[in-house]
């Protein structure tokens, strides 16, 4: 092989990123063998694991990279597995050299993380969660989502990955991807997705620590955590594995709701965690035939809420939004097309692309920044 054609076939299969690592796969030790003769090249790609799910997308990225380089006439394309030797290299190279570890609890952590929290079930924090996922990978950031209601994971079916598995080496595994966002949910991990979940508090504080520690989430602009309901043991394991994430606290406008959320939100601020504010879910509605406003699960509940916790933390905390009732949402999370891409226009997408607007705008804050004192 000419040494100018060896140099351009390894240029462009260095530019072929591998679909769940997001690393170059010469970068990652996944071209084997690489062999040129009168424009025929042998080539033999590496998979991290048998029965690798992104097999087929490598196969045609490889092969438009290599026939894309002039003088290539043919190629013959096979695939191997790595080593067990191989396998522990590239789970060093994508964490660093480091051993398991939480990213976002570190100081130098540059991703916002943010615990979507409710007092009670059935106001729709998971479909918040979601879709404000979704409307923030649409606008440009990098997202992931922990699942975290162990008991009564839905964001699988809400993200439309119902029975997909994370692609797991050795003791890492590269969280499920769809519609931009990385989804990690403890129904990836049952053998059946019927079979319940039956952990006490301990040993659910070591699965919401695996769940962070154990994924290869690469580099993230925002995690949303969909928290189980209520106050119980994940809400505590939260604030102890990553002190700097932030709560906001979804209700519905029943006001008797509201009263349930405020202990989302006390607990949060026993745990010294910034509660961002109040989302208010199912709120005001036209009425299909004569536009007036429908307040079906009542009214206020949002701005209730806001106002108990604003007393309980002495500072403002917020109503962010209200999320008017719309079917389509509801349809949306049924089928895996959550509303703020299938209708980006409806009232309610447009209230939580508002809602993501807000959060993404940091209060003004001197942590961090060179003060110009002098002393004599």
């Amino acid at each position: 092989m000419s040494k100018d054609l060896t140099t351009e076939l390894r240029e462009a299969l260095s530019k072929v990123i591998d679909p769940e690592l997001h690393r170059s796969i010469t970068e990652l030790g996944m071209v084997d063998t690489l062999e040129e003769k009168g424009g025929k090249v042998t080539l033999n790609v590496l998979l991290t694991i048998s029965g690798c799910p992104m097999k087929d997308r490598l196969r045609t990225d490889v092969t438009n990279a290599v026939m894309g380089v002039k003088g290539v006439k043919d190629l013959n394309l096979s695939f191997g597995v790595m080593s067990e030797e191989q396998r522990a290299n590239v789970r060093s190279l994508i964490r660093g050299g480091k051993e398991k570890f939480i990213p976002f609890a570190q100081p130098d952590s540059l991703t916002r993380v943010l615990g979507i929290a409710s007092g009670k079930g059935g106001v729709g924090k998971s479909s918040v969660t979601v879709n404000l996922a979704v409307a923030a990978a649409a606008k440009g950031l990098k997202v992931g989502i922990l699942d975290a209601d162990v008991y009564g994971h839905s964001v699988p079916r809400l993200m439309g990955v119902l029975g997909q598995r994370p692609t797991a080496i050795d003791q890492t595994f590269i969280p499920v991807e769809k519609f931009g966002v990385k989804i990690v949910s403890m129904e990836m991990f049952k053998p059946e997705r019927s079979d319940p979940v039956a952990y006490r508090g301990p040993l659910l504080h070591r699965v919401l620590e695996q769940l962070l520690s154990d994924a290869y989430w690469g580099d993230l602009d925002l995690l949303l955590l969909d928290l189980p309901p209520g106050t119980g043991d994940i809400a505590i394991s939260l604030a102890q594995l990553i002190p700097a994430s932030e709560i906001l606290v979804v209700t519905t406008p029943q006001v008797a709701a509201a009263e349930v959320a405020e202990r989302a939100g006390r607990i949060a601020h026993q745990l010294k965690q910034h509660i961002l504010g109040v989302v208010e879910n199912m709120g005001d509605t036209p009425c299909p035939h004569c536009g007036e406003a429908l307040s079906i699960f009542g009214s206020g509940g949002g701005a209730e809420a806001a106002h108990r916790l604003t007393t309980l933390v002495g500072a403002p905390v917020p109503l962010l939004a209200s999320i008017p009732f719309d079917v389509h949402l509801r349809e949306g999370g049924d089928e895996g097309d959550p509303i703020t891409l299938a209708r980006p226009d409806a009232p309610a997408s447009k209230a939580i692309y508002e809602l993501l607007e807000k959060l993404m705008v940091r209060p003004k804050s001197i942590v961090g920044v060179p003060l110009s004192l002098h002393t004599n």
